[in-house]
Parts: structure tokens; C-alpha cells; sequence
């Protein structure tokens, strides 16, 4: 190793995708010499997250820090940026690296603050798509976006997880505003197994977060529909902020007999429980439950947003046009008729995103662009 960094990585929410993504890459920078930490919300935490911690928090040299981060803009961003720097101060750090929108804006604003003082640190930032789906015009988009144009002039570095994300900051926040590369997340060599259900398991699994982004009411409303005419069944893994109404749509479709609510569990665990995969997503940047379904050869039937078709690209697998309850009835209605078929394809599938997701190589590219860019 040529020169050895000394890293913090700052997020909100230590829960989903974000957070197994900045795990993943800690571990992997940690194990390749580097010094490394993390800094995140105290306030929003769930088992799942606390296990996956637990795992790699010895080997983080810089520790874990757990602060107050509010979701939206507010007078506490003040006092938790001033706090990322003093972290970061006292930590000697010389890379500051973002994750989601909120911790972007406190490692880039920390590290503007430890310039003022003195401090050589280096900003980069991974957006992951939250500031980006906030309908164009709304409060929530002109608040984030607005946040984003700002910030950009405090950034040593831009690394978009999908081609998809990069393209929506570029038209909605601006382009050449700061070096910027696509590096997309990446996948352990053990994830690449081969997808064994249950003998109970539901024809279809659903794992994720319970909120209207991620489409779980069409598929409800899918499965309702194959109901008509075939018995059908699902699990819905995961928890959120409308847990409750989705099992209030699932009795008024009376469909509850059909529809388990099996609550969070791990997607290595939960993928025995079910025989396809559906990712009914709204939006998305570039989810790891489709990344993870492929590699552990699960069956996958999901929508075409954000960046789903950069995961499937080199394969057969077919996307759906994301909230459209037939389209989605229709795929689930091929896959009972013919799974073997859905079962070749999520072979090709797991080959192809094995040739170009691993955590090796993100690990590597993230590192080359800290050194590339962080004497701007």
C-alpha cells in the first residue's frame, strides 16, 4: 500500500442499505491498513444494524461515535457538524467521507470548518439517492437540492453508486462541480451461493423497508389480484413507517391469509422463505436486496427504476414499469406458470452480477480516488 489514510465516515440513519454498504467498505479499507471510523446517528438504530456492527467494530481503528443527526434541515445541523469536526479533529483525519445527503452535509461542512482552522481534510461524498427522490418542486426537493449546490463547492469528490444517481444529480443539483466517478457497491465472495427455499416456502418474498417508496401496495394489490383465479402466497420481510397501513390494505383486500408480515430478519435468512423475489420499488439508487437476490440466485422480478438496470445488465432478466398492479400480476402469473424458466434466468443473472460487483474492487476504486483527489 503507497500511502495509508486516515478515515471517517459519516451517516445519519445506521439502518439499510446505506449501512451495510459503509460497513462493508470500513471493513475492507480496514483490512487493507487503514485507519478508520465511523460517526452516525444516535437516535436511529434497529437489531439487524447492531449485529451487522458488532461484526466489524473491533477492527475500526477510529471507533464509532454516535451523535444526534436529525433527518431534516434544521438548527441542530450546526452542532452535529461542529461535532464531526471535533471528532475529526482529535482524530487526526485526513479523508472525510459522506454517506446519504444528511452526512454529506456534515462531513463536507466539518471539513470546511477544519479548513477555516487549519486542518487539511478532504470532503468526498456518496449521495445514495434519498435527496434525489423528493418529487421535483416540493419543499423536501427545493430544501435538499438547494442544500446540494451549496455543498458541492465544499467537495473534493463526487462517487455516485450507479450511473443512475449520477445522472440525477448532474440534471437536478449541476455537473462539473466537483471530480466525480461511478463506483458501485459491492458484494462479499460469500454471498455467491445457490438459492435453496424452504419446502414452506411462499411462492413470493418481499424484504425491505415498509414505506410507499418501495411499492409493497402494489404488490398487495398483485396478489390480490392472482388470487382471483390461483392460490398464491407471500412474506413481507422488514419494518417501517407504514407497516400498519399495509396490513390494513391486506385485510381490505382480504388477502391475509395468503400474506405473511414475518418482521425484519436478515436477506441470507429470509431468502429460503420465499421462491421469487419481487422489488416493486417506486425509486431506487442501486439496491443491495436486488443485488443480493442475484447473488444468491434468487429468482427476481422487479422494477425498472433507478439503477435495477444497471444490476441486470448482461443478463435476460426482465423489468417491470415501476406501480403498474397488472404489469406486476403478470409477472408473478409467468412465474407460477413456468419457474424453471425464472430459475435459468436468475442463474445468468447471479453470473453477471458476479463479474461486476465485489467488494474488493470498490474498495480498491474508492482508495485510488481519495489519493487522485484529495490535494484539490
Amino acid at each position: 500500500m503507497s500511502e495509508r489514510f486516515r478515515i471517517l465516515h459519516c451517516l445519519r440513519a445506521p439502518v439499510g442499505g446505506l449501512f451495510r454498504h459503509v460497513l462493508d467498505l470500513s471493513a475492507a479499507q480496514a483490512a487493507r491498513g487503514h485507519d478508520v471510523g465511523l460517526v452516525f446517528d444516535s437516535t436511529n438504530t434497529d437489531p439487524l444494524s447492531e449485529a451487522r456492527l458488532a461484526k466489524v467494530a473491533d477492527s475500526l481503528q477510529l471507533g464509532v461515535t454516535r451523535i444526534p443527526m436529525s433527518r431534516w434541515p434544521g438548527w441542530g445541523d450546526a452542532s452535529a457538524s461542529r461535532a464531526v469536526a471535533q471528532l475529526a479533529r482529535e482524530a487526526n483525519v485526513d479523508v472525510l467521507h459522506g454517506h446519504g445527503a444528511k452526512g454529506g452535509a456534515y462531513a463536507r461542512l466539518a471539513a470546511r470548518l477544519l479548513r477555516f482552522q487549519g486542518h487539511r481534510v478532504a470532503a468526498f461524498y456518496t449521495p445514495h439517492g434519498g435527496s434525489l427522490h423528493f418529487p421535483e418542486g416540493s419543499p423536501a426537493a427545493l430544501a435538499f437540492i438547494g442544500m446540494e449546490k451549496v455543498l458541492a463547492r465544499f467537495t473534493d469528490g463526487l462517487i455516485f453508486e450507479s450511473d443512475y444517481v449520477r445522472r440525477e444529480y448532474e440534471r437536478r443539483v449541476g455537473s462539473g462541480l466537483a471530480p466525480a466517478t461511478v463506483i458501485t457497491n459491492g458484494l462479499q465472495p460469500s454471498e455467491f451461493v445457490t438459492h435453496a427455499p424452504r419446502a414452506d416456502a411462499a411462492d413470493f418474498l418481499f424484504v425491505g423497508e415498509l414505506r410507499q417508496l418501495k411499492g409493497v401496495d402494489v404488490l398487495l394489490r398483485a396478489i390480490a389480484q392472482v388470487l382471483r383465479t390461483r392460490p398464491v402466497s407471500a412474506v413481507i420481510v422488514g419494518a417501517g413507517p407504514d407497516r400498519d397501513a399495509l396490513t390494513r390494505l391486506a385485510e381490505e383486500l382480504q388477502i391475509t391469509g395468503a400474506v405473511t408480515f414475518a418482521g425484519p430478519l436478515p436477506a441470507a435468512h429470509a431468502f429460503a422463505r420465499g421462491r421469487a423475489i419481487v422489488v416493486p420499488s417506486r425509486a431506487e439508487s442501486l439496491p443491495f436486496i436486488a443485488m443480493e437476490a442475484a447473488a444468491a440466485e434468487v429468482p427476481l422480478i422487479a422494477s425498472n427504476v433507478g439503477g435495477i438496470p444497471e444490476i441486470v445488465a448482461g443478463s435476460d432478466t426482465p423489468l417491470l414499469p415501476p406501480g403498474k398492479v397488472d404489469a406486476l400480476a403478470r409477472a408473478l402469473q409467468d412465474f407460477l406458470d413456468d419457474p424453471q424458466t425464472a430459475k435459468a434466468r436468475a442463474l445468468k443473472l447471479k453470473q453477471a452480477v458476479q463479474r461486476r460487483f465485489a467488494i474488493g474492487a470498490t474498495t480498491d476504486a474508492v482508495i485510488a480516488f481519495y489519493a487522485a483527489h484529495r490535494a484539490r
